[in-house]
């Protein structure tokens, strides 16, 4: 472009740029971007978020071509902040433009497992951003990146719905975690770095701390083979998983580290363990963490500081490229506490911790998050979405184990529950373990304030009942009469 005139953007069209660019850069579950969305739209809030989105993505779309319809294609015929903000609009026509086809690209490789696939629009979306002016190393990183992106947002939308508070909240930390508070400065400095930004994912039993862990490890940075015209790997293959609970305790460095013949007795073969097995480009997801012993965590210490760790039999060390994601659902403080989790290992596996909302907190917040759940449950188990069987789950909740119902098994029990109904047409909870996780379960939610009153009341008259086993015990220590004791309890086992 040397010797010809640079192109000035207009005062308007620069402000309109400027919001691209900040939408752009915004976390896209945060209530910042559908503010931004709004502005870019010139609306007021109220209109629903699939509608926002897609009007924003038409608007940006439209006044794209507007611009190149006056001759402003090339991001070279601009310079310093006019160039970066024409690249970064034209960057989001073009992943929007190719969104659907990067969507088919995702199913087509989950489903081809270990198999690379050719990316068929690969050439059209290379040319496309040519023509713009990105040279060939530019547009090879700028494919990647969103992939990358839209991976990110598919497998933590789509895998974690919910509608209230907490899962908002949980779906911006997965994005965060993935490409920080900043993607610009992710794009920077960050995107092949992550392997040293470990997770800790925090929740009880069965609230998805796996199904998170996935959504982190399958939005790893992949690049791209411009010759094979390829990702250089598969979805299936960048993430490992290792529940450590279903081991021995002298079997467990084994799956970790691997072993050579001969090192203990049964050892009749050489093993990699999954620290070998994991992808230079993938994460391993360490379930189950608080249950390893100490000279385990030393050793996976050394992992994560020096990158490198010896099979067991073996002192040839082995170089570990991939990211740590782990998990408990137990108290961190109470393992901690207890001197069952060192605190060195704990501070090195905690760049960043994530905690998974229970199913009682998430209703608590917003009862309409049992119908999400119900509706994603049921499309998961039929691969089609139906209203009538949502309608008769959620009469026999209603019915069986009334409102106030605390879900001891989160989400695994509630699928559970969905396949009960349905073949049964009858679920009765568990009311063993809420019997034994009832005193905890109080005093978490008054913790937390997401307990009401009358709730409050009904759980500790069935505390105190299941207790000292009478009615009239129950009515002598809350001094109420035995009728109202026994109606609070009534509705507490409803």
């Amino acid at each position: 472009m040397t010797g010809k005139t640079k192109n000035r953007l207009t005062s308007e069209e620069r402000e309109f740029f400027i919001l691209v660019n900040k939408a752009v850069l915004t976390n896209p579950f945060s209530d910042e971007r559908a503010k931004i969305d709004l502005k870019i739209l010139g609306m007021f809030p109220g209109i629903p978020p699939d509608e926002r989105v897609e009007r924003t993505i038409k608007e940006v779309e439209n006044r794209i071509n507007s611009f190149e319809k006056q001759g402003q294609r090339d991001i070279n015929r601009f310079t310093g902040r006019d160039r970066a903000l024409v690249e970064t609009t034209f960057l989001f026509g073009f992943f929007h433009r190719f969104l659907k086809r990067f969507d088919q690209l995702i199913l087509d490789q989950v489903d081809a497992g270990d198999t690379l696939i050719t990316v068929s629009f690969s050439d059209e979306a290379f040319s496309h951003l040519r023509k713009r002016g990105f040279n060939l190393e530019e547009s090879s990183r700028y494919f990647e990146l969103c992939y990358q992106l839209r991976r990110a947002f598919y497998f933590i939308d789509r895998a974690l719905v919910g509608r209230s508070s907490c899962m908002k909240e949980l779906r911006r930390n997965l994005w965060n975690n993935v490409f920080t508070h900043n993607i610009e400065l992710y794009n920077r400095y960050l995107w092949d770095r992550m392997e040293d930004f470990s997770t800790l994912i925090l929740g009880e039993t069965g609230t998805g701390k796996g199904t998170a862990a996935m959504a982190i490890g399958r939005s790893g940075f992949i690049p791209y083979d411009l010759n094979k015209k390829c990702f250089k790997e598969s979805i299936s293959r960048i993430l490992i998983a290792l529940n450590l609970s279903q081991f021995p305790e002298t079997l467990i460095e084994s799956e970790l580290f691997g072993h050579r013949k001969g090192a203990f007795t049964g050892a009749v073969e050489d093993h990699k363990g999954v620290l070998d097995r994991c992808s230079p480009l993938g994460s391993i997801f360490l379930d189950e963490i608080g249950e390893v012993s100490h000279s385990v965590q030393i050793k996976l210490l050394q992992v994560l500081q020096e990158r490198d760790f010896c099979p067991v039999g073996s002192h040839e060390k082995h170089r570990f490229q991939g990211r740590v994601i782990a998990a408990t659902n137990r108290s961190i403080d109470e393992l901690r506490g207890k001197g069952i989790l060192r605190d060195d290992f704990f501070y090195r596996l905690s760049s960043d911790i994530i905690v998974v909302p229970s199913l009682r907190q998430r209703i608590e917040e917003d009862p309409g998050e049992l119908d999400d759940l119900l509706a994603h449950t049921i499309i998961r188990l039929l691969g089609r979405p139906s209203s009538e069987l949502v309608e008769m789950t959620l009469s026999v909740i209603h019915k069986q184990l009334g409102k106030g119902y605390p879900w001891p098994g989160n989400v695994r029990e509630l699928e559970q529950c969905v396949r009960r109904v349905l073949l049964n047409r009858n679920y009765s909870g568990d009311h063993k373990a809420v019997s034994s996780d009832l005193q905890s379960y109080l005093a978490e939610n008054m913790g937390n304030g997401t307990l009401d009153a009358q709730s409050l009341l009904s759980g500790y008259c069935a505390m105190l009942y299941r207790r000292y086993g009478t009615f009239e015990e129950v009515a002598r220590r809350t001094c109420l009469d035995r009728r109202t004791v026994k109606k609070y309890i009534l509705e507490w086992k409803d």
